[in-house]
């Protein structure tokens, strides 16, 4: 895949109807942190999270899938009002697929956002496949758009501005 021109990706984001993310990487930096009792904690950005709120009032469904099965990625979905949360799960494309079904869309219509190798099946199979800034370079190498920023640092707010002005740009 190659990065595309600003000419030539807001048709193609225009008519995305999900926009899915993996976690670890890309809602957060990657770091895994551990009180000393064992507590995994997780940092999020919160303009990601303001950012995934102004993309769902615009329409755009937004959903979680993640490898990593932890109580506080599902607190954060929760508070963001995240309905499709997919977690411990280690055939995402499998699980992406049948979202599709249930939800009546195709993968054409589908923005994932992913940083490692477990994600490239999805960024392979679908319409707009994006990645961050400190992804691995075969992520980088299937993606149509790289964020500016890093994972956890505002990458998904990026996206999610994007998308919007997309499609405000082509229905307008």
């Amino acid at each position: 895949m190659s990065i595309l021109s600003t000419a030539d990706l807001h048709p193609r984001l225009a008519n995305v109807k999900l926009l899915a993310l993996d976690v670890d990487g890309v809602l957060t930096d990657g770091g895994l942190y551990y009180t000393e009792t064992g507590t995994e904690l997780k940092k999020f950005n919160v303009k990601d999270g303001q950012g995934l709120k102004l993309l769902m009032q615009s329409g755009v469904e937004v959903a979680i899938i993640t490898a990593s099965d932890s109580p506080v990625t599902r607190h954060r979905a929760k508070k963001l009002g995240i309905q499709h949360v997919f977690l411990g799960v280690e055939d995402k494309l499998s699980v992406l697929k049948s979202l599709c079904q249930t939800l009546n869309f195709d993968l054409t219509q589908v923005a994932y956002a992913g940083d490692d190798v477990n994600d490239l099946p999805i960024l392979q199979n679908i319409g707009c496949p994006f990645t961050v800034n400190d992804a691995m370079p075969a992520n980088r190498a299937e993606a149509i758009y790289i964020t500016q920023k890093d994972g956890g640092c505002g990458a998904v707010r990026e996206l999610c501005d994007l998308l919007i002005q997309s499609q405000a740009s082509l229905s307008s």
